[in-house]
């Protein structure tokens, strides 16, 4: 079986997803990505080991709310690799997404969407937009979405619940070593920031917040970025006591997540969550699309709504302050990473999507799930 994946880019931290998919496929896979716009701070990476890598040649039209892509090699990938199931984001603003379901419906043969859900539609025309983006969604044999508000989102979008697949969106496998061992008191907890320095993540109010609380904590942001200078500035301000480690990736990041006390994302984005709590970490963040909600619960962390300033110090100060607590969260935060969300379970559910619309593409009277 020839699996072909259609992504509009190829960023570095979903290599070891496609790895771990091509490996269970036996390398029958091949991935069509281009590259980012550069300003989007997206890191690219470059060839499989366990499939087959196809260079997209992307064309980036217009910005922000208007932004449309399409990739002109589409065709020759397609005539190439002759994939026998197709997996495509499920994103209408990449216009090359139906050219490719139409080949594959001429040859009969299924195709999968994969994408963050479909969020309720209001304002002017929204009957008219649920419509169409319906008959977007409907092309699809199947939907395999990032998380559980995800799954709700298509189906109270008008898809079948049989046609829908829950794949928890993960960046990094099942630990396999134990969980650190933290005592139930120290002088100073560590808070702990790991992402790309960016003005969305809101790192400044972080810095801001560890200067309202008590017990004052240490503040570790590791990353780079365009906004570092900034950062660097504001905290010679406001708290001299955080310390910035650069970018840092795979093995370097161990000792930062092992350290620390508490990991906290106060903006947009959440790629190393997982991975945080894989080193049994309590997790912070800002409310987001949903694929937080999986994995920051009531019983290992906290999630605070976005763009609130006075929930971020409110909760940060709390959290400090009962670290017995923050211990007991951690546990199970590594509980949630061994057993729920990781990369094995994020290849298993694709491969029992793949498995279902290839059985009669969708005539399955239930589904593997």
């Amino acid at each position: 079986m020839r699996l072909g994946l259609l992504q509009r880019v190829y960023p570095i931290y979903r290599r070891p997803f496609f790895e771990r998919l091509g490996a269970a496929l036996e390398g029958q896979f091949s991935l069509f990505a281009g590259q980012p716009r550069p300003q989007e701070g997206i890191r690219p990476a470059t060839g499989l080991i366990h499939g087959h890598y196809f260079a997209a040649r992307n064309l980036h039209l217009f910005w922000g709310p208007f932004y449309l892509c399409y990739q002109r090699n589409l065709l020759e990938w397609l005539r190439t690799w002759d994939p026998q199931v197709l997996i495509v984001e499920a994103n209408p603003r990449y216009l090359s997404t139906n050219l490719a379901v139409r080949w594959m419906k001429e040859r009969r043969r299924p195709v999968l969407g994969w994408g963050l859900g479909a969020p309720a539609l209001v304002g002017p025309g929204a009957g008219w937009r649920r419509l169409g983006r319906l008959r977007f969604l409907e092309q699809f044999d199947g939907l395999i979405a990032y998380s559980r508000r995800g799954v709700e989102e298509y189906v109270a979008a008008g898809i079948p619940p049989v046609r829908v697949f829950l794949a928890p969106n993960a960046v990094a496998p099942r630990p396999v070593f134990p969980p650190p061992q933290r005592p139930l008191t120290v002088e100073q907890p560590t808070v702990l920031f790991v992402g790309r320095l960016q003005a969305r993540k809101r790192v400044d109010w972080l810095i801001r917040a560890c200067a309202e609380v008590s017990p004052s904590p240490r503040l570790w942001i590791v990353g780079d970025g365009p906004e570092r200078p900034h950062l660097e500035q504001l905290a010679r301000r406001f708290y001299p006591q955080t310390e910035f480690f650069g970018e840092k990736h795979g093995a370097e990041l161990a000792p930062y997540f092992a350290q620390a006390d508490l990991f906290v994302l106060p903006g947009t984005g959440g790629l190393a969550i997982q991975e945080a709590m894989s080193y049994a970490l309590p997790v912070l963040v800002a409310r987001g699309d949903g694929t937080q909600d999986d994995l920051v619960r009531p019983e290992n962390g906290w999630q605070i709504p976005p763009d609130d300033y006075p929930a971020l110090v409110k909760t940060l100060r709390a959290a400090l302050t009962d670290l017995p607590a923050l211990r007991r969260k951690g546990e199970a935060s590594y509980r949630i990473v061994s057993q729920e969300i990781n990369l094995e379970r994020m290849v298993e559910a694709f491969l029992q999507a793949i498995a279902w619309v290839q059985a009669d593409r969708g005539t399955l009277s239930k589904s593997f799930a």
